[in-house]
């Protein structure tokens, strides 16, 4: 299993990227109730300013999400955190599905827990842009699909965690099948009005179902473009 993102002098910032602006984001974190310190620690040692356009990189590590373009954003710190750590609850990661690239910080996230995650983007521009954020960062142990998410990638399940990075209206059956007995897949469901944050645990009956906050997302569209 991976160990974390490797520490290189050129990620650590200065000023409003710097050790102590992440030191106060973690602080943030910790206050708004995330316990695990694997997950806080990784977050912490991921530069997020890499992820988000220069214009914006003095705000990268506040507590925000942030617009990537096309429509679409990096979540905010604290979302990531939870949505990390519900998965990690289910026990050890082997194989994860991301199903939303996007900017790749949450794949890098998750590539520092698992063994290995195929992580899935319908945006062209997105794929590119995050490959060269991971070989900067000498990930190796992802694996990009330009696919329709919300498919997932059946020909690499089961998956021991699946998380979905916008929201569907209902719980995706497709992505359930996915999932190895036992594991889990955290996403947001709903409309644009109201959605909430989901727990789905696979069974061997079917799934269960945990709600856990209410959230905000972009929603989980269809085909590739």
């Amino acid at each position: 299993m991976s160990t974390g993102i490797p520490i290189n002098k050129d990620h650590l910032g200065i000023g409003m990227t710097s050790r102590r602006t992440r030191d106060r984001l973690i602080g943030r974190l910790t206050a708004k109730g995330i316990r695990n310190r694997k997950v806080l620690d990784i977050i912490r040692n991921t530069p997020r300013h890499i992820f988000v356009e220069e214009a914006l990189a003095s705000r990268a590590y506040e507590d925000t999400a942030l617009p990537i373009g096309l429509g679409q954003t990096i979540s905010q710190p604290y979302i990531v955190a939870r949505m990390t750590e519900v998965l990690l609850e289910g026990g050890p990661l082997d194989t994860v599905l991301e199903v939303g690239t996007g900017s790749g910080y949450q794949t890098a996230v998750l590539a520092a827990l698992a063994n290995r995650v195929y992580s899935t983007e319908r945006i062209e521009a997105f794929i590119k842009q995050a490959r060269a954020r991971f070989q900067e960062l000498r990930l190796r142990n992802i694996r990009l699909r330009h696919s329709d998410g919300g498919l997932g990638l059946p020909q690499y399940a089961p998956f021991d965690g699946i998380l979905v990075t916008a929201a569907p209206e209902g719980i995706p059956l497709a992505l359930v099948a996915q999932l190895a007995v036992g594991g889990r897949m955290v996403l947001p469901i709903g409309t644009r009005d109201e959605q909430a944050l989901v727990c789905v645990t696979r069974t061997e009956e079917g799934y269960d179902k945990q709600i856990l906050e209410r959230v905000s997302f972009v929603p989980l569209l269809g085909g590739i473009q």
